[in-house]
């Protein structure tokens, strides 16, 4: 096994801890060929799909990458930003807003955000750390809920660095907060500020991302995890079981995902005489394709061709206040044990001591 050549070890040098948040990821650009690069990435991901490679290989290469980059690409086009992918606008953001909030209560840290699939990658941010001496990392991986198709695909993409460094840093893991007391609170504060702005819906949808049907038989919390979000974001804002639904969406290919799917479930809203519909993902950490277009945009129409009259789409957490905050109490609390403020001067050490004697003497 061959290892990556190492800087000289300084001796002496001061612990730097850092926290690594990482999301998803996103093409560079909405273009065919962008796209068919960061679907040949995040496809050929084992733990993404899970059928034998050599069938797989077959038809990723034989088939989808050459027809999904073009479609998925004008996707893409219609929510793309000035600044550049949404995913990728907002994820920068909230590693900046994270380490601001870690800094006002004292912690001196590092905060660099990296993506599964796409760039900045988590090996060369990972590298870029261990460069400027950073000897301790938490993972913060932005998916509330575990699966193993994307927390679990984030430890993968740490332990292949991992595997080709010689001089590790300490490194932590965060698996889920799914159900973290402050996380619920600012999904809950989130949707009463819109309805307080856009009137109380009849039903409020909340939208998690699919996973195939199977991931539940085999074990994978991500099913449970998503309908306990629902629960206790429902008990918060005070809903009867009858005045909301958990769905899924992002369905890929022909097996059976988990159900009950999110657009048909908003076509029989409509279809059963629902006018007024609000659609939340608490799944998503930032706003991205799958909650800009695939339900602002799709389910929408979906919705309205179908009879309904009034469809809201509840904007994901981004950089919420109140869902920072939970993001950096979540982080303060896996950092525990870590020395992360700087400690004081020799000279500091010793004034303190001396006040110390001076006022023992007064006494």
């Amino acid at each position: 096994m061959s290892t990556q050549p190492e800087a000289p070890f300084s001796h002496g040098s001061t612990p730097k801890t850092a926290v690594l948040y990482c999301n998803l990821g996103t093409p560079d650009a909405p273009t065919a060929p962008a796209l068919r690069r960061y679907l040949a990435q995040f496809l050929s991901d084992p733990r993404v799909v899970e059928i034998p490679r050599i069938v797989w290989k077959a038809i990723l290469h034989g088939i989808i990458l050459r027809v999904r980059p073009a479609k998925s690409a004008a996707k893409y086009a219609s929510i793309w930003t000035s600044e550049g992918s949404p995913l990728k606008v907002w994820t920068e953001k909230q590693a900046k807003l994270l380490q601001g909030h870690l800094g006002e209560r004292g912690h001196k840290i590092s905060v660099r955000y990296a993506m599964r699939y796409g760039q900045p990658s988590i090996a060369s941010t990972l590298s870029a750390l261990r460069a400027e001496g950073v000897t301790r990392v938490l993972v913060l991986p932005a998916y509330p809920q575990y699966s193993g198709a994307t927390t679990a695909s984030v430890v993968d993409d740490v332990a292949n660095w991992a595997l080709k460094t010689r001089h590790l840093p300490e490194l932590r893991f965060v698996n889920r907060y799914h159900d973290d007391p402050l996380y619920i609170a600012a999904l809950a504060d989130s949707v009463r500020r819109h309805w307080a702005a856009h009137g109380r819906p009849e039903k409020l949808v909340m939208s998690f991302h699919g996973m195939p049907a199977r991931t539940l038989e085999l074990g994978d919390p991500y099913h449970c995890e998503c309908l306990k979000t629902g629960r206790l974001l429902a008990e918060s804002l005070g809903l009867s079981k009858t005045e909301y639904v958990v769905t899924f969406q992002s369905r890929f290919g022909k097996a059976k995902w988990l159900e009950p799917y999110t657009e048909p479930t908003l076509k029989k809203l409509a279809a059963e005489g629902l006018r007024h519909v609000a659609v939340i993902c608490p799944g998503f950490s930032a706003d991205c394709l799958e909650t800009l277009e695939e339900i602002s945009l799709e389910a929408r129409d979906a919705f309205l061709q179908a009879g309904g009259q009034k469809f809201d789409y509840i904007p994901c957490l981004n950089d919420d206040p109140a869902g920072m905050r939970a993001l950096s109490a979540l982080a303060e609390r896996h950092l525990q044990g870590w020395p992360t403020q700087e400690a004081p001067d020799a000279g500091g050490l010793q004034r303190q001591r001396e006040r110390a004697l001076a006022l023992g003497a007064k006494d």
